[in-house]
């Protein structure tokens, strides 16, 4: 059984308990041993002071789904979205760049981005200047983040920064700039076999954009930018986690592809 710690992912603002990975031999299955091995893991998770374990299943897979319910595990209110990669294509509503209206914006600037005469074949990434995530972006990341969810989570942050710096196998990170400055950021993962998988995808963990830089396409270039990036590394698909309730990044998400996801995502109280 392999969990990770998760201190910020997807909006949550509770650290929780990730479960990715169980496994029992053939012989031994139905002898209680990935019971057993989850009531290790709570015990552990809860010592750390965590909430939550959060897993994941695709809805047909029948003997999982039976396992997760006689753990005490729920249906979540979030859900999973996903994009096919299909080596970074041209897609209309994440590639297609968007500016604000001449004389609109941050001080009233003409937005030269804006879509007018030939300039159907401009890109949303070109629209923004993207780049990978550097350690010296985390004071403006977490200035961004605060303005968003109103807290302060620079140990989170500061911990998937250390990630894309160790470890660029696994995170695929990156930030925007307009006018001279930090505006968005996204921050994903590859995923190489968890819950199951069995082609390499990639998670998106946290998107965020300046709130006042929002309707400017900063969003769409990171996206845009992550999936040719993706597409080179031949990753085949993106996925990501929002709440029902957050009909904004919903939105956007749908508009930039994602569709509903055929797995679904569970929950279970440390302490029940």
């Amino acid at each position: 059984m392999l969990a990770r710690i998760l201190v910020g992912e997807f909006g949550r603002p509770h650290p929780g308990l990730r479960l990715e990975i169980v496994g029992v031999h053939a012989d031994v299955r139905g002898m209680g041993v990935g019971g057993q091995l989850l009531h290790a893991l709570v015990a552990h998770a809860d010592k750390r002071g965590l909430t939550y374990v959060h897993t994941s299943a695709a809805w047909n897979d029948h003997s999982m789904l039976r396992w997760f319910d006689t753990m005490g595990f729920t249906l979540s209110a979030d859900r999973w979205l996903d994009c096919k990669v299909e080596g970074g294509t041209y897609h209309p509503g994440r590639d297609d760049a968007v500016g604000a209206p001449d004389g609109h914006g941050p001080g009233l600037e003409v937005d030269y981005g804006a879509p007018g005469g030939n300039d159907f074949e401009k890109l949303a990434r070109d629209s923004a200047d993207v780049q990978s995530m550097k350690q010296q972006d985390l004071q403006e990341i977490v200035r961004i983040d605060r303005a968003i969810t109103g807290r302060d989570r620079t140990g989170y942050i500061q911990g998937r920064l250390d990630e894309a710096m160790n470890n660029s196998a696994i995170r695929v990170s990156m930030t925007a700039r307009l006018d001279g400055a930090i505006v968005g950021y996204l921050m994903a993962r590859a995923d190489m076999g968890d819950f199951g998988r069995t082609e390499p995808a990639a998670v998106i963990d946290t998107l965020g954009v300046d709130p006042d830089y929002v309707h400017r396409g900063v969003g769409r270039a990171l996206l845009s930018q992550l999936f040719a990036n993706l597409g080179a590394l031949r990753v085949e698909r993106v996925e990501t986690i929002t709440a029902l309730r957050d009909q904004a990044l919903l939105g956007f998400l749908l508009d930039a592809g994602f569709m509903p996801s055929q797995r679904l995502e569970f929950t279970r109280p440390i302490k029940s």
